[in-house]
């Protein structure tokens, strides 16, 4: 069997989502929904096998990848806010820089939630969001250091957190070519 994921940052979702998906009952319509949405071979699959097939994927993902990139995957995308939590300040110690431990905490966990559009920064009660406090960077160094620096330290951190994330992507991606789990395009 093949193809069962489309895309790479879909599949990562689900995966990370499969600790904490509700598998109880649904309603036969919820189920002919939740199938037509998915499309491809997918869709031929029940709700508990692909349900498996995800527990499986997180298993796999969770032994092959480094703890580093295991934690970026999860501070970025996971719906489980005590885990994201967790990854988030794990990955707090995997990336180095000069700044002040109260500046960095901060710029790695807007990183990782970044502020979203609407009202309060909330699309839905169920979205993990930061108070707004946190998203100013005036706000991160007590020291009143010059913009300059504080960009620089900003921009640096996030450099680091994007090039961990994209390795993490393209070993997602690898082991999903491997396993033979991507639809062909």
């Amino acid at each position: 069997m093949t193809g069962i994921y489309r895309d790479v940052l879909p599949a990562i979702v689900r995966v990370l989502a499969a600790d904490v998906i509700d598998n109880t009952a649904k309603q036969s319509w919820q189920k002919l929904i939740e199938r037509k949405v998915d499309g491809g071979f997918r869709s031929l699959l029940s709700a508990q096998d692909q349900f498996e097939y995800d527990c499986l994927l997180h298993a796999l993902l969770h032994r092959e990848l480094s703890p580093a990139e295991w934690d970026v995957l999860h501070a970025r995308y996971s719906t489980h806010y005590e885990r994201r939590g967790k990854a988030i300040e794990r990955l707090a110690q995997q990336v180095k820089s000069p700044a002040p431990t109260r500046f960095f905490e901060c710029a790695v966990a807007t990183w990782a939630i970044p502020r979203m559009k609407g009202k309060d920064g909330k699309r839905s009660t169920s979205v993990i969001v930061l108070p707004a406090k946190w998203y100013d960077i005036n706000n991160w160094d007590d020291e009143a250091r010059p913009d300059s620096t504080r960009s620089r330290w900003r921009r640096d951190i996030r450099k680091a957190l994007d090039r961990l994330e994209e390795q993490a992507m393209v070993h997602v991606t690898e082991i999903l070519a491997r396993e033979k789990l991507l639809e062909a395009s």
